[in-house]
């Protein structure tokens, strides 16, 4: 790695879902050329943006809806985010099909699921929220003790099994209002390092777990809470792809306007800096 070098040993911190323990596998097991020892710290969405906004990693896994309190200390990585189509957070009920005055489940105030949410939401009378670890969401939708969640992750693919019911998907409505991908997850670097080097590097990762799936299975089925090995695996296939290896044109230009839309409804601070 060229440049200002990233201390030595490099502070990841990232969460225990089958996207990030594959994406971010070869650089933890030293399998990247020019990288220093890694030091993983695995943590929900929610401690993610807090550990990002008290400094204590050198690249960190975050929420997009976090970016404008952030980027002041950190910047955005070229790779490693999570962005796609038909991938976004669902909201789920017992078989209510409204939210008027509904007490609802989220996985974080700063979760880029919440942002979404709260655009999404104008439109509906929501009563109260409270912050749950995503995985905790579905049993206690389930349990009667909130009347809506709103989910993320693996939880699209198993939420029938709890018995809940999808009333919507703020993925399909964020592409029918923008025709962009939903940017969920960004990578950040410490504004001290080489952002440039430093995205090389993820890049790297991904590429080698995309080009040989196999070499991470145990160290992501490891991480995966006793995930069913097919729902690892579709995870993996709707977390992963061309927008984590680059972010592209049309990768930045959704979290610009995402980014832009909260700012304008009051519900972000402004960018302090641009993206690019």
């Amino acid at each position: 790695m060229t440049g200002s070098r990233p201390p030595s040993p490099l502070q990841l911190a990232i969460s225990p879902c089958p996207n990030d323990t594959f994406a971010f596998h070869a650089l933890t097991h030293g399998l990247v050329k020019g990288i220093p020892e890694v030091t993983v710290t695995f943590a929900d969405i929610d401690m993610l943006n807090t550990r990002a906004a008290d400094g204590l990693d050198d690249l960190v896994k975050v929420s997009y809806a976090a970016l404008p309190w952030l980027l002041d200390s950190y910047q955005l990585l070229s790779a490693g985010s999570a962005l796609g189509r038909g991938c976004g957070p669902l909201v789920l009920t017992t078989g209510r099909d409204d939210l008027r005055g509904a007490h609802v489940a989220i996985p974080g105030m700063r979760t880029t699921a919440y942002l979404l949410f709260r655009l999404w939401s104008e439109r509906h009378g929501v009563g109260g929220i409270d912050v749950l670890p995503f995985d905790k969401i579905m049993p206690a939708v389930r349990d009667g003790q909130y009347d809506a969640g709103l989910v993320i992750h693996e939880s699209r693919f198993t939420y029938p099994s709890y018995g809940l019911t999808a009333i919507a998907d703020l993925g399909d409505w964020w592409e029918s209002e923008t025709g962009l991908p939903i940017p969920l997850g960004a990578v950040l670097g410490r504004r001290d390092q080489d952002g440039t080097a430093l995205s090389s590097a993820v890049r790297a990762s991904v590429a080698m777990a995309l080009a040989d799936p196999e070499a991470s299975r145990a160290y992501v089925l490891g991480h995966a809470q006793e995930m069913d090995a097919g729902v690892v695996d579709a995870h993996i296939g709707l977390y992963v792809n061309g927008y984590t290896l680059e972010l592209g044109d049309e990768g930045y230009a959704a979290v610009e306007v995402l980014l832009g839309r909260a700012a304008a409804a009051g519900l972000v601070p402004p960018l302090p800096t641009p993206l690019r």
